[in-house]
């Protein structure tokens, strides 16, 4: 049941809508003064009524029934309190019955969401900076097929660019095409270092003049470049599936180049184009931002136009509800120039178009140069947590089967956990031993947290919810935590942040945690035991529902 729902629509409020009543509800920091609340300081104006009247009068005029037991009105805020009994009888039945499922709806029915994110560079190294744009799109995507939409997962790959002629200029100097088959991306990588450490102004030259036969179709440049793309993805797609990552269309910025021309036509013919100094630019100053360029003074193109194209393609093939870009917040102009310019073209759905900004990762020992060959790569980053997780698991479990099984999903998952549990705008530096940790906020925890509810319910027979067992205090805490695992997804999903679900996961474990401390389980005997079971069967359920949305697993044991 949707208790929010349940409470809002016995609600009436002159002028103000039952869905805005509905998102205003909210839970109570303390557990003592209801199960729900509904702040009534922003009705004030609108009614011209103290808070502390309009919840009197809200009081009033509520008629309890067997969902909501009891209603105050404390200082502007009217409370409930929910029939205990109903909501653990509704919730636990609820996740026992649909499994994998629960939380699973048809909110976004009917709608489609392009999602952008971890866009490689071809020929380029998969580092620790890659690691945020990939696990928040990954998240998002499986956030959103959870709850109903069709998604679209696009890597935009970064294949476009004066870099590509280096390459190709460096490996016929110095490249082996045995060597490079053998050693992959990392061979390609050591080539571009030595390119940019080593080469002259006629290489510089000769390079130029290798990017320009990539555009122009030369049939020798084109192989040698589709090579590398192939080694670049043949890595990377190693990676996303350790990752759990997947996507729909690798269409990069090459794909674009025969269709950014309509798009500098449009804007022409719109008299939106202006000449600054040779460039070509949209005048974005009287909206307070610098202007867009659109065209070099040499004709190039550059990143914005072909977002440009890229955003037209997009809403003309999938006809997207919205479309997210995760990209870093050092793109964040870029992204508000791209979608000023879709507004002034006259296009109504560029308010549809998102940049969901994230912080930058780097590891305790400071950041990363592709240029120079200062980098870490985020396939050693994995490995190396996988590592840790085996010794860690092994100090915790001498005796445990399986260990590097799980040791891959306690290490893969620390990973991402690690860059999905602080907002994701906050700039992250990444630590083995932190994220690994058995205590505190990790997803170790929670996966241990698993493993000892599993552990449970292995030495019990049938687990059948109780009818009219009313749970303690302690009880009713992991109960509402349970209740609140929808609303958390509908919430990770229109703010587009995955450390919602994360720390939602965090906080189920600590309260099953308590109640695992305080209350006897096998040892506890008719309707009490029942329902503890019953308890720990839907924490189970409910905990790897969220993890699963995260792209992390939960092991058997640990």
């Amino acid at each position: 049941m949707d208790y929010k729902k349940h409470i809002a629509d016995r609600i009436k409020i002159d002028g103000i809508d039952n869905n805005e009543i509905y998102t205003s509800i909210v839970l109570p920091p303390n557990s003592e003064m209801g199960d729900f609340a509904l702040p009534c300081f922003k009705f004030a104006k609108i009614l011209r009524k103290s808070p502390n009247i309009i919840a009197e009068e809200l009081k009033n005029a509520y008629k309890t029934d067997g969902v909501i037991s009891e209603v105050s009105a404390v200082n502007g805020y009217l409370n409930f309190k929910v029939n205990k009994v109903e909501l653990a009888k509704s919730v636990i039945g609820e996740i026992l019955n649909t499994g994998k499922n629960f939380g699973a709806s048809d909110f976004g029915a009917g709608k489609t969401i392009c999602i952008d994110y971890s866009s490689v560079n071809i020929a380029k190294p998969f580092h620790i900076g890659h690691l945020s744009t990939t696990v928040i799109g990954g998240a998002l995507y499986k956030l959103y097929k959870f709850l109903g939409y069709k998604v679209v997962g696009i890597n935009h790959l970064g294949d476009y660019g004066t870099q590509f002629g280096k390459l190709i200029c460096a490996y016929k100097h110095w490249g082996n095409k045995e060597e490079i088959e053998k050693g992959g991306i990392h061979a390609i990588n050591e080539l571009y270092v030595r390119f940019n450490s080593e080469a002259d102004e006629k290489m510089e030259i000769e390079a130029r003049e290798y990017f320009r036969l990539i555009e122009s179709g030369d049939k020798e440049a084109n192989e040698i470049f589709e090579w590398f793309k192939s080694l670049t993805l043949k890595y990377v797609e190693g990676i996303y599936d350790k990752l759990g990552v997947k996507f729909d269309s690798y269409a990069g910025e090459r794909f674009y180049t025969d269709k950014m021309q309509p798009v500098i036509d449009e804007l022409r013919a719109k008299n939106l184009l202006k000449e600054s100094e040779g460039a070509t630019i949209v005048d974005l100053e009287e909206y307070g931002m610098s202007p867009c360029l659109i065209l070099r003074s040499d004709g190039a193109s550059l990143y914005a136009t072909r977002d440009l194209a890229a955003a037209y393609y997009r809403k003309n093939t999938y006809d997207f509800y919205k479309c997210l870009y995760v990209v870093a917040y050092q793109q964040n102009l870029h992204f508000k120039q791209v979608f000023k310019v879709l507004e002034l073209m006259g296009n109504e759905w560029a308010k549809d178009l998102v940049h969901v900004a994230y912080g930058m990762v780097s590891l305790e020992d400071g950041a990363m140069s592709t240029r120079k060959g200062k980098v870490v790569w985020l396939e050693d980053v994995i490995n190396k947590c996988v590592e840790k997780a085996y010794s860690v698991v092994t100090e915790k479990n001498p005796d445990l089967e399986n260990k590097t099984e799980i040791a891959e999903k306690v290490g893969i998952g620390a990973v991402i956990f690690g860059a999905l549990y602080n907002n994701k705008i906050k700039d992250i530096v990444f630590s083995y031993d932190k994220v690994l940790s058995f205590e505190g906020e990790t997803s170790v925890y929670v996966q241990y947290t698993c493993a000892r509810a599993k552990s449970v319910l292995s030495k019990a027979e049938n687990i059948l919810m109780p009818v009219g067992y009313e749970p303690s205090v302690v009880e009713f805490e992991v109960v509402k935590a349970l209740a609140a695992f929808k609303e958390t997804l509908i919430d990770a999903s229109e703010k587009y942040e995955p450390s919602y679900v994360a720390r939602y996961a965090v906080d189920l474990a600590q309260k099953f945690n308590k109640f695992y401390i305080e209350c006897k389980i096998l040892t506890a005997e008719g309707d009490t035991k029942q329902f503890r079971l019953a308890l720990t069967s839907a924490t189970l359920q409910t905990l790897k529902n969220a993890l699963a949305i995260l792209g992390i697993g939960v092991p058997d044991k640990m």
